[in-house]
């Protein structure tokens, strides 16, 4: 029975995704047929219905909603504006530096946000027209813009990591947030590398040279929305509140900042209630599902198979990680990032932590992977955003895409098999 369970669920799941059902859909109804195999259909339906129920029934779950109105904010606040101008003083001057605006851009937006999705509409469509007019090519610049963006899900604060948090039994949010920041800063610079090298093959212009006194007035004019981040992380890892007040304090703070700019209307506060509300049904609904899936499997003891495949392959922790690498790697191209993590975290954990890999570490593991799969066809949600932002097709943005990806999983790699670029922060602070 237990093999006629994970038969049911991995063909269902995969059958319901060829067809076109969308993701979250495909997850709850793959759950329902599974858990049909063993039990009458009365019985069956009530138990997913109550497992997706208590599954949003989570204090921390409330952050999320509140850190994409943050992020909604930002992006119509004119706080992107200030963080771009600021960034263009730093590194403009240098040949392609525009690439390095858009990188470090994006970090900063996509830290205080914790939104991809934010960082990419914001970033691209500052510095996408500007770019192509300083002659750069439109699919190398939708390109760096893909990539970058993502920088943002690892530097804190990360609704995703919460979210691992949450599937993870209770990892401490603090320590994630910390654990991200080493690894999402070494992305960035890895990024910056290869659109140095990028620069001098295709001999890109240099920008204008900041004087002294405009980089200290555009860093002046950024201070407040970096501020934030002190504010919010600063607040967390003191103890001063929990990530979900934060997340609340994080709204109320870039609500005023907005206003104080006086790039906010009602009209704007609208538009952002509207497409917030939207993304966060979204969200709820893909998390709502995933839990779904994630008692079924531990029904079925799917993670216990699981570990148990994996160990009887290796015991060595450099193996097992290699692994786990591909899977998820190959996880991210066909899922999105939510229900991914929801979903393989149950069945993963167990595997690490019985090889001695630190939680927090996997943590960060599992997001830099499945952030590479947000930038990858056939699913990659931000892909198709900075796609369209950009308006080129597929095939001209993959060739500039490739030496991003290389880059990105050599960083993946170093933070591996180095835990300690995850571990400092968090044991320093501890």
């Amino acid at each position: 029975m237990e093999h006629l369970e994970i038969i049911t669920l991995i063909t269902s799941f995969i059958v319901l995704l060829v067809l076109g059902v969308p993701v979250a859909y495909s997850v709850g109804l793959a759950s329902l047929c599974t858990i049909l195999v063993s039990i009458d259909s009365m019985p069956a339906f009530t138990t997913i219905a109550q497992r997706m129920a208590t599954g949003l029934d989570s204090f921390s779950l409330l952050a999320i909603p509140f850190f994409v109105l943050a992020g909604q904010i930002m992006n119509q606040g004119g706080i992107a504006q200030r963080l771009i101008a600021f960034a263009k003083a730093l590194v403009g001057s240098f040949p392609g530096g525009l690439a390095y605006v858009n990188i470090i851009g994006a970090m900063l937006f996509g830290a205080i946000s914790g939104s991809a999705m934010a960082a990419v509409s914001a970033i691209g469509g500052t510095l996408g027209p500007r770019m192509e007019k300083e002659g750069y090519e439109k699919e190398y610049s939708a390109a760096v813009n893909i990539v970058s963006s993502t920088t943002g899900l690892v530097i804190p604060p990360s609704n995703i990591l919460i979210v691992y948090s949450l599937a993870s039994g209770g990892v401490s949010i603090a320590a994630l947030f910390l654990a991200g920041y080493l690894p999402g800063t070494l992305m960035g610079l890895a990024l910056m590398l290869v659109a140095a090298i990028y620069a001098k093959i295709k001999n890109y212009p240099k920008g204008e040279k900041a004087s002294f006194k405009n980089v200290i007035v555009t860093f002046v004019h950024a201070l407040p929305s970096l501020f934030m981040l002190f504010v919010v992380i600063g607040g967390i890892v003191a103890g001063v509140f929990t990530a979900t007040e934060a997340s609340g304090i994080a709204v109320l703070y870039t609500l005023i900042l907005s206003l104080v700019y006086k790039e906010l209307d009602f009209e704007k506060l609208r538009t952002i209630a509207i497409s917030s509300v939207t993304t966060t049904s979204i969200v709820t609904l893909l998390i709502a599902c995933s839990m779904s899936m994630s008692w079924v499997m531990a029904y079925a003891d799917i993670p216990q198979a699981v570990t148990s495949a994996l160990l009887s392959v290796s015991d060595n922790p450099i193996v097992i990680l290699f692994l786990i690498n591909v899977l998820l790697l190959c996880v991210g191209i066909f899922m999105d990032m939510t229900p991914a993590v929801l979903i393989f975290t149950p069945i993963f954990l167990p595997v690490v932590t019985s090889i001695g890999i630190n939680p927090v570490h996997f943590g960060i593991i599992m997001v830099m992977n499945l952030c590479i799969g947000l930038c990858t066809p056939p699913v990659g949600s931000v892909l198709f955003v900075g796609m369209g932002i950009a308006d080129v097709s597929l095939n001209k943005v993959l060739k500039p895409l490739i030496p991003l990806f290389i880059v990105m999983i050599v960083v993946l790699l170093l933070v591996t098999y180095i835990p300690q670029i995850s571990l400092w922060l968090p044991e320093l602070f501890d």
